[in-house]
């Protein structure tokens, strides 16, 4: 219990140190009151304006109220767009998660159990077609892989759409492009953009780690028992490869959200990365600000995760707790 504390306090400062990075982009890179009302305005209306925006309080004060109205979800109003950037936020982030969540399911799906035939068979032909395979994963950039899939399956083949989310359904009370099949067709391409990095460097990752526990003593002794080699595998080898793998996971995962950017905006996806791109560009401020403290607080919340499944996973870390 005193682990996760320890865990859940050190988030807490992350964030308010991401909040005051925030903070400090959103009070002192452009004036907020020359964005807002223009260059014609005169000098009594912006300081009429700055006054009852609180600008002229001091900084710490305005650091507070910065925190305590993000806390409540209020992060300011769009330069660019006029309208508030929760709102806009929450209109293009179900967009992001569900083509985060489908190809971080992706990239689990293949890479677990690629990651530990890998590892066993490790000599074997198509051990190291897998290898070879995931290094290009890995190595081309995602921009350039998307354009390649669009060509083949989209103009070549015409098997898949080359753009959009594709139609929304409401199931279970979530409404997600991915209960359709033509939302999962849409969705299906960028995902694998996205899977292909992440399927690369945790599938390598996993190998490493099974190949480094196979040598161990326990392992030896494991089969000098005669134990069966499934057990030996998956009950003994595979479950100590699961602290470090289970880091990478949780870091890949939550990276997406980060780096799905241009994997959006090459297939024109309505996700939050077209919108960063659209503020970078219109140099909007409140949504640029809005947007770090997000990525931060998604960092954030899957090292808790993590932390989480430590204690589940290694008695060592869970007696320790105690």
């Amino acid at each position: 219990m005193y682990f996760l504390l320890a865990r859940v306090l050190q988030a807490t400062i992350v964030m308010l140190c991401v909040a005051l990075v925030g903070f400090l982009v959103f009070q002192f890179v452009g004036d907020p009151v020359l964005a807002l009302v223009g260059q014609e305005t005169t000098v009594e209306d912006r300081e009429a304006l700055r006054e009852s925006l609180g600008l002229n309080d001091p900084i710490l004060l305005q650091y507070v109220r910065y925190v305590m109205n993000a806390l409540h979800g209020d992060f300011g109003i769009s330069y660019s767009f006029n309208r508030d950037v929760s709102e806009m936020i929450a209109d293009r982030l179900p967009a992001t998660i569900e083509l985060v969540l489908f190809s971080g399911v992706l990239s689990l799906i293949l890479a677990i159990p690629l990651g530990i035939y890998t590892g066993i068979r490790r000599k074997g032909g198509i051990a190291q077609t897998i290898m070879a395979l995931s290094v290009m994963g890995v190595s081309i950039p995602s921009f350039l892989l998307g354009i390649l899939l669009i060509l083949v399956f989209s103009v070549w083949l015409n098997w898949l759409p080359s753009f959009g989310r594709g139609d929304v359904a409401t199931e279970f009370g979530l409404r997600s492009s991915l209960f359709t099949w033509d939302g999962l067709s849409h969705a299906l391409m960028p995902a694998a953009v996205l899977c292909l990095f992440q399927l690369g460097v945790i599938l390598r990752l996993i190998r490493a780690e099974m190949l480094e526990v196979l040598r161990t003593d326990y392992i030896r002794f494991a089969w000098a028992r005669g134990l069966p080699g499934q057990r030996v595998y998956f009950r003994h080898a595979l479950k100590n490869t699961l602290v470090p793998v289970v880091t990478a996971i949780g870091l890949q995962l939550s990276s997406l959200f980060a780096f799905s950017i241009i994997t959006e905006r090459v297939f024109q996806w309505p996700g939050m990365g077209s919108l960063l791109l659209h503020a970078i560009g219109q140099s909007d401020i409140p949504l640029l600000a809005a947007y770090l403290i997000f990525v931060g607080l998604v960092f954030t919340l899957s090292n808790l995760v993590v932390d989480a499944i430590y204690v589940l996973i290694d008695p060592r870390i869970r007696h320790g707790a105690h």
